[in-house]
């Protein structure tokens, strides 16, 4: 249970935090509660990262309190008849549907406002909508992050009041922007990077002004830029099963000990680089360096990329290396963040 909640919670694994996420991983891969069993029995069938507790496991137990009741959830977790725990876990993984679908939903009309307003030419990106649901605004926020790279924050209406999550940009304290407009709330909480707040609805508009006014003269424009830190740069013959096993000697991975990323230049597709997943939206590469051996890799959101690399065009690209499993095979594949 704390190894979930550490990966769950986003928190730093780094000391004590890594110790008991390490040998909590080993328990859930070992001799899991009848709950966990559940959820991994039916969506993965490998030795579990702290990777799949925090995409896999947590979404699930998450979406139980978003969707309906954190109560399911506690059943999940604390029922022993692993007969019982499979009939909560697919209780679950409706929530969870329920919860994708929903945020997809509400992200796209998120995404809208922010073009219909001209949103996307200030510093922070500000949206309501009174039927939106309370238990997704905060993962739309991030979603909306990804896209318009800015302080967010979603409303939307909470009983007599509204109610708004909000998400920030690396290196800008959002907690001290909002405080700085408690005039216009009724009450807030949260931390550097994530908050809550809740206000009347004829405070709205004078809040979205002050909360842009505040950010504008307190952010450096340079964190309205996202960056990604590259630890060392390789070449793909260096990508060997040894030089996995070293590097997974550093897991598990997470804030404070965030997975090696590496930079590889002068790449080249072999021809078999393709979109896949639902609207194209991913990219699946087959690449090779100077005539070296091909590898591949996959990268989530990266779809729109694919014409970078064909034609025989060299690139670069900024990746983590991890290990792809199927119909038995184990390979290393590139986890790509980003190509250029």
């Amino acid at each position: 249970l704390v190894a979930t909640a550490i990966g769950a919670d986003i928190v730093p694994i780094t000391g004590e935090n890594r110790v008991l996420a390490y040998f909590g991983l080993k328990v859930i891969n070992d001799n899991p509660r009848a709950g966990i069993k559940a959820i991994i029995s039916k969506h993965l069938k490998k030795r579990l990262t702290i990777t799949d507790v925090v995409f896999v496991i947590a979404p699930r137990i998450n979406a139980a309190g978003r969707m309906k009741h954190g109560l399911h959830a506690v059943q999940l977790l604390t029922e022993k008849d692993f007969e019982t725990a499979q009939s909560f876990a697919e209780e679950i993984d409706i929530f969870n549907s329920d919860r994708k679908s929903l945020d997809k939903e509400i992200t796209k009309e998120a995404l809208q406002q922010i073009i219909d307003n001209k949103e996307g030419d200030k510093f922070t990106s500000v949206v309501y909508n009174e039927g939106w649901h309370k238990g997704v605004i905060g993962i739309v926020a991030s979603r909306l992050i990804e896209t318009h790279y800015r302080p967010t924050l979603v409303f939307t209406k909470s009983g007599e009041k509204l109610a708004a999550s909000a998400r920030s940009v690396k290196g800008f304290d959002v907690y001290n922007a909002i405080e700085a407009c408690e005039d216009c709330l009724e009450q807030f909480g949260g931390h550097k990077y994530a908050a809550g707040l809740t206000l009347k609805p004829q405070q709205y508009e004078a809040f979205k002004t002050k909360f842009e006014k505040v950010v504008s003269e307190t952010i450096d424009t340079k964190l309205l830029t996202p960056e990604i830190i590259i630890d060392s740069e390789l070449n793909l013959d260096q990508i060997t099963p040894k030089f996995y096993r070293i590097l997974k000697q550093f897991a598990p991975f997470g804030p404070g000990n965030l997975s090696p990323l590496f930079l590889t230049q002068n790449l080249k597709d072999t021809g078999y680089s393709k979109c896949v997943g639902q609207d194209d939206a991913h990219l699946k590469i087959s690449v090779s360096q100077n005539g070296s051996p091909s590898i591949n890799g996959i990268g989530f959101n990266l779809g729109d990329k694919i014409a970078r690399i064909k034609n025989q065009q060299t690139f670069s690209a900024v990746y983590a290396i991890d290990e792809n499993e199927w119909n038995g095979n184990i390979s290393l594949q590139l986890k790509l963040k980003d190509i250029k």
